[in-house]
């Protein structure tokens, strides 16, 4: 049970630092919108800089419960949350490649993590 809340809290830092790119996003906007003199552009400035605060933090209270390779193996899971948020947020479209491109990211965290896994439960140092 334990380790099942460690990968939900890692997995849940992931998608709080996944924002920084919707933020980013709404950054640009707001400075096509209106320039330097926009204030919502400082606002998602700020709002970048929080989720990145935020996530730095996160992050250190989560790694020392995990191992370190399978923490950031599964930081590639950022990519997945990334395209979420543009379909849902930004109502982009994914392509047949970008779909691909996320399950082979997501095939790669899955082997990291059961052989990381298999290697614990059989008394074996991760390589």
């Amino acid at each position: 049970m334990e380790k099942v809340r460690t990968y939900g809290l890692l997995h849940l830092c992931i998608m709080v630092f996944s924002f920084t790119g919707v933020f980013a996003k709404a950054a640009a906007n707001a400075y096509n919108a209106g320039g330097f003199t926009n204030p919502r552009l400082y606002l998602f400035v700020f709002l970048m800089l929080a989720v990145c605060v935020v996530y730095a933090l996160a992050w250190q209270i989560v790694i020392k419960n995990i191992s370190l390779h399978v923490a950031y193996a599964n930081r590639s899971v950022y990519l997945i949350w990334g395209q979420i948020w543009a379909v849902m947020i930004y109502s982009e479209h994914l392509t047949m490649k970008n779909i691909i491109g996320l399950l082979v990211v997501l095939a790669g965290v899955v082997v990291v993590t059961l052989n990381t896994n298999y290697d614990e439960e059989n008394g074996r140092e991760a390589a």
